[in-house]
């Protein structure tokens, strides 16, 4: 059964079900198959540090040691804030209410880099009218952890199906901003004019 997702704005529930818009869906894709002389498909392995120990996929994995090199298991670590204190543990968005009830502008929108497009199924009409030409914004989490993404919820029309609901998952992108200390002066000089001849490419 499919996952959904709960909205609640102007005292009212509404349940819908996210359908990843996937670009292998829309636009297809291809696959580079290397084959060996005989024909045979080739299979990626790994190598140790001297090149001569071949290890096979799956031989190989993460692991997480102490400050004294012992192996932990990840129940034993414990996820802290910037000040060191314990981290709050986020439910997953699919368990929650969401309430709707910032709006952003879509030039706060179109800070973020999207990374997932859902189009929501299932959707009450009367929640698409209440969304309207608005862009809603909250934190979304796929599953507990102790950090949201932004997410932004929006209609738009589609030719021959009308208007449906999206959501967008995104990430905020963070631009450093360089400048001068002092203002720059262009000198405003008049250029000589060329005074060779103009070339006659007949003369070649």
């Amino acid at each position: 059964m499919a996952r959904t997702l709960t909205f609640s704005i102007q005292d009212t529930e509404y349940q819908v079900s996210p359908t990843k818009i996937d670009r292998k869906k829309l636009y297809g894709w291809t696959e580079t198959i290397a084959l060996d002389d005989n024909g045979n498909e080739c299979k990626m392995v790994s190598t140790d540090e001297s090149g001569t120990f071949i290890i096979p996929k799956g031989g190989t994995g993460l692991g997480i040691l102490s400050e004294n090199g012992n192996w932990l298991k990840r129940s034993q670590l414990q996820a802290v804030d910037q000040n060191g204190d314990p981290a709050y543990l986020i439910p997953s968005s699919f368990n929650v209410v969401i309430q709707l009830e910032r709006k952003v502008s879509p030039e706060e929108f179109l800070n973020h880099n999207i990374t997932a497009t859902y189009q929501l199924d299932d959707t009450d009409e009367s929640l698409i009218e209440i969304i309207g030409d608005d862009i809603y914004s909250f934190p979304y989490n796929y599953r507990d952890s102790y950090d949201g993404s932004p997410a932004f919820l929006m209609a738009a029309e589609i030719p021959e199906i009308g208007k449906k609901l999206f959501l967008m998952i995104g990430a905020l992108n963070v631009f450093e901003m360089i400048s001068l200390d002092k203002m720059g002066i262009i000198e405003d000089t008049e250029e000589e004019p060329d005074t060779e001849d103009e070339l006659d490419f007949s003369m070649f």
